[in-house]
């Protein structure tokens, strides 16, 4: 028996042993807990042990049983659907096993777990492609960016064919590339075989080398080529029966590709006519469409397809990718789609009651909205960026590139043929160069860990044009050339590397035991000194390739080829690199291309992903601003999350589900043309969170603490911040509490606090406005107002009252404002709160936790009330349990920053800073803000017509 079997059986063998003992005592999984388990499983086959190196079992063992990952959050409509998944019709799948036992090699046990669960979900919210008669059926999956929805897909396809799906068309983004890329994870993944042209026996891959029955292969009518998207040769000799194994076709959202593939389906594949329309419609074949990317290429463009009866308009023409998409599936009697993407911003904007005669109804997602909870060892913008609720330390993994030198070499807006110099000489910049050489120090720290056969990529994205692009990429080539040369001949080698071990030891090193220490749920590399990395130098340089991105299929066929000894490569491109294309083992991103949407920007963001044992070798390189658009994109990101789960918590419908978006003063959510649906509304702040960031740091901050002082004042004697309603074991607070404030000195407080004018989310004017008008009607006027402290922090005072200031860091180099990441803790929206609405809100925030650690929620069930859920309490109580809203209480949280500990120059010695954050309850009132602060679909603004701008 070999090595390799006796591995794979030590495997099998354990994993029972291993997951009973995790189940039974919660015990974390280590490597003296695999040794057990293999003591116990050698002592019955001790044979199997012989050949097998048991190191290597035990970190094979910890790789598969060591991640968690987040739970799904799903909005259901059941209208006209028949449940039919149940064990009875999985019995005898084929296409699901082998993927999941080729899948095992790749994913921890948890999340090969999470992962039929959640494309059963999928599966069973479709039809049953036995169901006679004519369905369709229409979701959505949110992911994550670079988080494997491919994979999660290739589950469904797997088990819809299973289930007798006969047509299964996945539509593979808008260029070569990506198809190609798709293409060969489906040859993996779903065929079994790697679709090759011009060969005469098509080779084994990934799922047929563990089935080798040729005769239970599905088919495939496209193939991993350059060239191989469903062509003209192939529509006319492609002949396909009902009784046929399943049919798979990977095509680009192209023109002349869907236009062939709906000719070829009305004229070749159709067996009956509608009896209607005249239409010739495939009834014999059950299809399911997945489009990879749904939010782009997908999406109608056009006019607003609605009348002004809020009809659809029947003659209105989507534009052409979408109506293609449209005439795809209105071929079929009985079909189901699925779009996947991370970034939903566009598909949520689809006119839910758009449909023409010709083209069917559009691609909103009726059916279902499936939002997936990312793995434990996912690193994503929430983790990388922070957010609101999250506040990480400025980790290395993402560098500012405010550099002037950089914007010399590659000004933000340059024409097609700027040849980029510094000082007229044909060099890099210092910051590019110090990129490549963290991405030569990441190589070499994977082979000296023992992942040299892995692929290592280093991605530069500055420029849209070819043209620059091939200038970047002759000048990248010409630095590593340069680096290889020295190291092979040992000539002129003494300063560059003297740099090379100063640039290690005293940046790079130290910056990988920083983001170790951050993410210590991450599988982590061991420690690598100068010595191993200047061992590996001179052979790893000579590896390195240097590679433009044009969008050809190539770019994706090269990692494949290159499996077994690893590629190191450097790839420079621009918009064919921006969705998408995965990167594999991307190392070092040198990013600083801008885009203004939302959807766009989050998807050039190739660095997230999986990275274990290599994250402390990760780095990104890009613009400040850039990381604090990537932070505002995380907030809206979590917003959305947030109004989906409780959505989802009283199983309310796709339909139900008024989606909104934060907008910002620079980013817009997506193209304005995908937006076509999409209104400027009146949008309540009720439910809402609204904290201070930004502080003036002229006259205006005194101004500022005086109106402060003024209002503390005006508020009277104060009880300790200790003494509240409920106050759960254990918690001790530092600070002055008042209750029962009217609304009178709240406005007038918000009139004269006066922000920085780039403070766009937080306007006090507007806030005071709303406030005033809400109480009117009988809400918001009650006020609870908290100064909040740190009982560590040195003391201040407001208004006569002493508190213990706050520190917060200073983030970005401004001169003209003092700008913090996030103000409040977590725990501060649970001020004053009666127990029943405490215990409320954390059965809510329980029911609505998803252990998501991407959105920086803990691995158990939270133990206090997450703010979501407090403000959904006070504005709608809970039934459950019986408590009734309270929307008449407002909570103004007041606190004091420590100038002086600020890292803000301007602010020593002066008074502390005012920052405040405001806790709205939810509401059902139609009163809203003046002014439009977000754009909502046509599900959310057909129910506020009146307030639509």
């Amino acid at each position: 028996m070999s090595e390799s079997r006796d591995f794979a059986d030590i495997l099998k063998a354990s994993e029972p042993f291993v997951r009973r003992q995790i189940e039974k005592t919660g015990e974390l999984v280590t490597a003296d807990l695999i040794d057990s388990v293999l003591r116990k499983v050698e002592m019955i086959d001790p044979e199997l042990f012989e050949n097998v190196d048991r190191e290597a079992v035990i970190d094979e063992m910890i790789r598969r049983s060591s991640h968690g990952i987040g739970k799904n959050a799903s909005l259901v409509a059941e209208d006209g659907h028949e449940p039919w998944l149940n064990a009875d019709r999985k019995k005898g799948w084929r296409y699901w096993r082998r993927y999941s036992e080729y899948m095992e090699e790749k994913l921890p046990w948890k999340a090969l777990d999470a992962l039929d669960k959640s494309t059963d979900e999928v599966l069973g919210n479709l039809e049953d492609p036995l169901r006679p008669g004519n369905w369709d059926r229409r979701g959505l999956v949110v992911g994550h960016v670079q988080s494997g929805k491919t994979g999660n897909y290739t589950g469904l396809i797997c088990k819809a064919a299973d289930a007798g799906y006969k047509i299964i068309i996945v539509l593979a983004g808008l260029h070569n590339n990506l198809r190609a890329q798709t293409q060969i994870r489906l040859d993996e993944g779903f065929l079994g075989y790697a679709t090759l042209v011009n060969v005469d026996h098509l080779p084994l891959v990934g799922v047929g080398e563990l089935d080798k029955d040729k005769s239970q292969q599905p088919n495939c009518a496209t193939n991993r080529s350059d060239k191989g998207d469903f062509d003209t040769a192939t529509s006319r000799k492609l002949n396909v029966k009902p009784e046929e194994r399943p049919w798979l076709f990977v095509v680009k959202k192209q023109k002349n590709v869907l236009e062939r593939l709906v000719y070829w389906l009305e004229n070749h594949a159709a067996d009956a006519v509608d009896p209607d329309t005249g239409r010739r419609i495939v009834s014999a074949l059950p299809a399911l469409v997945i489009d990879d990317e749904s939010d782009h290429g997908s999406v109608d463009t056009g006019e607003v397809p609605i009348g002004d009866d809020g009809q659809p308009d029947l003659e209105h023409s989507p534009t052409v990718l979408n109506g293609l998409i449209r005439r795809v599936l209105h071929t079929f009697s009985r079909k189901a789609y699925v779009g996947y993407t991370a970034t939903p911003f566009a598909n949520i904007f689809i006119h839910e009651r758009s449909a023409t005669a010709e083209h069917g109804p559009d691609l909103f997602p009726s059916a279902f909205i499936i939002s997936l909870g990312a793995p434990t060892n996912y690193i994503g913008p929430g983790r990388v960026f922070g957010s609101a609720s999250s506040v990480p330390e400025d980790l290395p993994l993402a560098r500012r590139l405010d550099d002037d030198e950089h914007m010399e070499w590659m000004p933000p807006t340059h024409k097609n043929g700027w040849s980029p110099r510094i000082g007229g000489e044909r060099v890099l910049p210092r910051a590019l160069q110090e990129a490549i050489r963290s991405f030569v120090f990441a190589c070499a720290v994977r082979k000296v860990r023992g992942q040299g056969h892995r692929h290592s990529s280093m991605l530069i994205h500055v420029s849209r044009f070819t043209s620059v692009q091939g200038e970047i990429v002759a000048q990248v080539e010409e630095f590593i050339r340069h680096m290889a040369r020295r190291y092979d001949r040992n000539i002129d080698l003494t300063n560059l590397d003297a740099l090379m071990r100063s640039d290690f030891e005293t940046r790079f090193h130290p910056e990988m035991a920083r983001v170790r220490d951050a993410f210590p749920d991450v599988p982590q590399g061991e420690d690598v000194t100068w010595s191993e990395v200047r061992a590996v130098l001179p052979f790893l340089l000579q590896d390195i390739e240097v590679r433009g991105i044009n969008g050809s299929a190539k770019d994706a066929l090269d990692y494949a080829e290159n499996d077994k000894k690893g590629l190191k490569v450097i790839a420079i491109g621009g918009d064919k690199l921006a969705r998408g294309l995965t990167l594999e083992g991307l190392c070092t991103s040198y990013f600083m291309r801008t885009t203004k949407m939302y959807d766009t920007l989050m998807q050039m963001g190739r660095w997230f992903g999986y990275r274990d044992k290599y994250l402390d070798v990760c780095r990104l390189y890009t613009s400040g601003e850039m990381i604090q658009w990537f932070g505002h994109i995380a907030d809206a990101a979590e917003e959305l999350r947030e109004e989906f789960d409780n959505m989802a918590a009283i199983n309310a419908t796709p339909r139900d589900f008024g989606l909104r978006v934060l907008s910002h003063h620079t980013l817009t959510v997506t193209s304005k043309a995908k937006m076509r649906s999409a209104k400027p509304v009146h949008l309540t702040y009720s439910g809402s969170l609204m904290q201070t960031v930004s502080f003036p740091i002229d006259e205006k901050h005194e101004r500022n603490f005086e109106t402060g002082s003024r209002f503390v004042a005006s508020m009277g004697e104060s009880r300790p911040l200790q003494d509240q309603h409920f106050l759960p074991e254990g918690q001790n607070w530092n600070g002055a509490l008042w209750r029962n404030v009217p609304a009178i000195p709240i406005v007038a407080f918000l009139r004269s606090y006066q922000t920085h004018s780039k403070s766009y989310r937080v306007v006090p004017p507007m806030l005071a406005d709303f406030i005033e008008r809400m109480s009117a009607t009988g809400e918001l006027s009650n006020w609870t107002v908290a100064l909040v402290g740190s009982a560590k922090g040195t003391e201040g005072a407001i208004g006569g009252t002493k508190v213990g200031m706050l520190e917060r860091a200073a983030i970005g180099a401004h001169t003209d404002r003092y700008s913090i990441k996030t103000l409040i803790s977590p725990r501060d929206q649970t001020i004053d709160l009666t127990q029943e609405q405490y215990e409320a809100a954390l059965a809510l925030t329980r029911e609505t936790w998803r252990g998501d650690a991407e959105r920086n929620e803990a691995k158990g069930p939270p133990d206090e009330p997450g703010g979501p859920a407090i403000r959904h309490v006070l504005g709608f109580g809970h039934a459950a349990l019986g408590l009734q809203p309270d929307r008449k209480r407002g909570l103004l949280l007041l606190y004091l920053l420590d100038p002086d500990k600020s890292s803000c120059p301007a602010l020593k010695g002066r008074d502390p800073a005012l920052a405040w954050s405001l806790s709205f309850p939810g509401s059902p009132s139609k009163l809203r803000i003046r002014d439009a602060d977000y754009m909502a679909n046509s599900v959310l603004w057909e129910a506020m017509v009146d307030d639509v701008v």
